[in-house]
Order: structure tokens, then sequence, then C-alpha cells
């Protein structure tokens, strides 16, 4: 948000936010729509002759680090789990993340850590919609009843549920092994 109010865009927020937003967002993030078309849209929306570049680097913004430690925790669950990443993210978060990854890592992390990676500008499908779950389910063999969905978004929990999974709902302040401690009884 603050990015964008840097580049005088007063109403960000009317237009993103984490519980809600525009579609021009959805149709990027379900990749119905380009990057350019995105651009395009935002310069419509906001009345001002923003670059691609101004528009990408506060998109951009909302992209946070991938921590060593969370990491290394995940790599430490693959002998015992299958593990699976399922992001509502678009080709312009997808890129400039995967090049974070790489600069810090030196590889593609990601395909070492997780069998497989859905992002929703693939799928042109995306978080909390059941038929996501249901997708990656059917794709991958997977019992609903015996898989773990964590988010740091009710929303996407709920649609989760939904889909009859178990969930995690990875709120400010929790840690991952938070995770594993609520579910070692079960």
């Amino acid at each position: 948000m603050e990015a964008f109010k840097k580049l005088g865009i007063k109403n960000f927020e009317d237009q993103y936010s984490k519980a809600s937003q525009s579609p021009l967002f959805d149709e990027l993030e379900t990749g119905m729509i380009t990057a350019a078309e995105f651009h395009n849209g935002i310069r419509d929306l906001t009345k001002m002759p923003l670059t691609d570049e101004q528009i990408d680097a506060a998109w951009i913004a909302i992209l946070i680090d991938l921590p060593k430690k969370n990491l290394d925790f995940l790599n430490s669950l693959k002998n015992n789990y299958r593990l699976f990443l399922l992001s509502n993210t678009n080709e312009i978060h997808e890129q400039a993340f995967m090049n974070m990854i790489h600069k810090k890592f030196g590889e593609d992390a990601l395909k070492k850590t997780f069998e497989r990676i859905y992002f929703s500008h693939h799928l042109h499908l995306r978080k909390p919609d059941t038929a996501i779950f249901n997708y990656v389910l059917k794709e991958n063999n997977l019992r609903p009843e015996e898989t773990l969905f964590v988010d740091d978004s009710l929303q996407h929990i709920e649609g989760a549920q939904k889909a009859g999974l178990r969930t995690f709902y990875f709120d400010k302040g929790k840690k991952l092994d938070d995770i594993f401690s609520k579910f070692k009884s079960d």
C-alpha cells in the first residue's frame, strides 16, 4: 500500500487488500490477463501516467523474504510428509520472488523443498475457491481428511475447510513448529 501511495495513489486500499480486491487483481492472479494488461488497468484505475517499471516496483513491494530457518524447517519435514506449495500469485510476483530465492539461496530452493508448486495464475483458479484445493488433491491422490493446509488468510482457511482439508491458521506471532504441536495428538 505504501509503495503505491508513494506514487501518488491515495486510495489504493480501496482497490486491493488482504480481504478483498478489485477484479483487476483477481484477473491477474488467475492468469486471465497479462502483466501488460494489468499495467494498463492500473493506469486506468489511477488515471496516472505510471510506467510499467513503477507499477511493477510498487506491486513487488508486497513480497516478503523467505527466512532460511523456515526453509530448513520445511526441508526437515520432507522425509515424513509430502509438501506442496499453493499460492495465489501472478506472473509479476512469481518472477520477482523466484529471482529473490535464487539470489538468496543460489538455486531454486522451492523446487527442492516442495513436491509440486501450484501458482494460481497457471491454474486459472485462486484460493479460497474450493476448485483449486480439489484440483491439487485430485492431481496428487491426496485425501482431504489427511491433508493439512496452512495459510495466513482466514478466507483461504475457510475455503480449504469447505474442501474437507484440515487447516492451520498461521496468524501473526506463530512459528512453523506451532503447527505440529497442535496436531501431534491427532
